[in-house]
């Protein structure tokens, strides 16, 4: 795969007017890499994992996105960093600089490996995804989760796929 480039996605939003669709197909045990890909970062609070003030975060992230016409046309990613009970971080994939958002690049090269359930069982996907590394003969640098639907298109779609990127 090019850098930057990501498994086919359906940008087709017609089923929620949200999440467009995902289909896991090409995203497990694949290798991502990213060469200065543009991210808008930002900050989550917490309490003991669960977000608390995820909705206004990302509402106000997304609006500021959109009037920078930033939106990726050929995909959506957003990674999620759990740095503690307290906080994390989560990048939102984007084309170009957003104005009043704060912006990171990433580089390097990820892992990735698809997994299916409750969004609970990030603390078993973390070791599983730890063990899958190993079993490439790498060792994980960083670990995000890509979260692809939103609980409330969750229950539209009935599946909740979340690809782990272990950078390596």
């Amino acid at each position: 795969m090019q850098p930057n480039q990501l498994p086919k996605m359906n940008m087709d939003k017609s089923e929620t007017d949200c999440c467009p669709k995902f289909n896991p197909e090409g995203w497990d045990g694949t290798r991502v890499t990213f060469d200065n890909k543009k991210f808008v970062k930002t900050k989550i609070r917490s309490f003991l994992h669960m977000p608390l003030n995820m909705g206004s975060v990302f509402k106000r992230a997304m609006a500021n996105i959109e009037k920078a016409q930033a939106s990726p046309p050929d995909h959506y990613l957003i990674l999620s960093h759990d740095v503690s009970a307290w906080y994390g971080y989560h990048y939102i994939a984007v084309t170009k600089e957003v104005p009043e958002e704060g912006m990171t690049t990433l580089n390097g090269s990820y892992l990735t490996k698809v997994f299916e359930g409750p969004y609970q069982d990030a603390r078993k996907w973390a070791p599983a995804m730890a063990n899958y590394v190993k079993s490439q003969g790498k060792e994980t640098k960083k670990l995000y989760f890509f979260y692809t639907t939103c609980p409330k298109c969750l229950k539209h779609f009935g599946k909740n796929y979340i690809v782990a990127f272990a950078e390596v």
